[in-house]
């Protein structure tokens, strides 16, 4: 089999994929440690058999749609690549649009502290510490020991030494005194979690995506913890459904009665 022919292999198989072409291509780049261009210019050249059933394996568990980030093990988030693996979320474009709109926030306001709660990869962490100057004390936090172990692996190699990590349930290993808190939370309700795609379903995460009948439950304890860990004038940052807006107003009233300024913006996702 030769490059060619492997990469209509793969197309040929994954055609259930709107993206057949580009999985085919990212999980041959894989196997074979070339970059995009080597398979354009030599296209002829046969793949070992080792090589090439490598390949057919991956294509075949692409198949049962097993996310390509998860087969070859890496995932863009901004400008960087991040290692990811069945106990973290792969990382979305519109986390990227969240990421933006605190550092927007940060420039007109000055900050020394900032945690990123339910860390999963560590991709809203790093992405801020890498443009944040050292001044600013960021810190992560994540329940799953494997997801945490995989974002100080990610941060030793993106943002050497500017990370705190922290284990544990949401805002509970942190002392108070937060300027910001950015979350990307579980909200997928327990109705949308049938309706999810079975790459979603089956492989990712249920720990990072399920967010009780409303998908607001992990979020009110957020909200519950907030209120003695954010120093005065901070600012929450969620990532939320687009139907569940109206859902946190009450809940945030309630416990922050003084702060105004609550405002929603829709992402990529709508």
């Amino acid at each position: 089999m030769t490059i060619d022919e492997a990469l209509l292999y793969g197309r040929t198989l994954l055609t259930t994929s709107p993206t057949a072409h580009l999985d085919a291509r990212l999980l041959l780049q894989y196997v074979l440690q070339r970059p995009h261009s080597a398979l354009i210019a030599h296209g002829d050249t046969s793949l070992t058999t080792t090589e090439e059933s490598h390949y057919q394996q991956l294509v075949h568990r692409a198949q049962q749609h097993e996310p390509i980030p998860y087969l070859i093990g890496s995932a863009p988030f901004f400008d960087f690549e991040l290692e990811v693996n069945s106990a973290v979320l792969i990382p979305r474009p519109e986390t990227e649009q969240l990421v933006e709109l605190v550092m927007a926030w940060t420039r007109s306001h000055p900050i020394t502290r900032l945690a990123d709660i339910g860390t999963g990869s560590g991709a809203i962490a790093i992405a801020l510490a890498r443009p944040l100057p050292p001044i600013i004390t960021l810190e992560a936090v994540d329940i799953s020991p494997a997801a945490l172990a995989v974002a100080r692996r990610n941060a030793e190699r993106l943002a050497p030494g500017r990370i705190q990590f922290h284990l544990g349930d949401l805002l509970t290993p942190l002392s108070p005194g937060l300027d910001v808190m950015v979350a990307n939370l579980p909200y997928v309700t327990d109705g949308e979690w049938t309706t999810l795609a079975d790459g979603v379903k089956w492989y990712e995460p249920a720990l990072a995506l399920q967010g009780g009948p409303d998908g607001l439950d992990v979020i009110r304890r957020l909200l519950a913890q907030a209120s003695s860990k954010l120093a005065p004038g901070g600012a929450i940052f969620l990532e939320i459904g687009w139907q569940q807006a109206n859902g946190r107003y009450p809940t945030g009233a309630l416990l922050f009665p003084r702060r105004t300024g609550k405002r929603w913006q829709a992402d990529f996702a709508g």
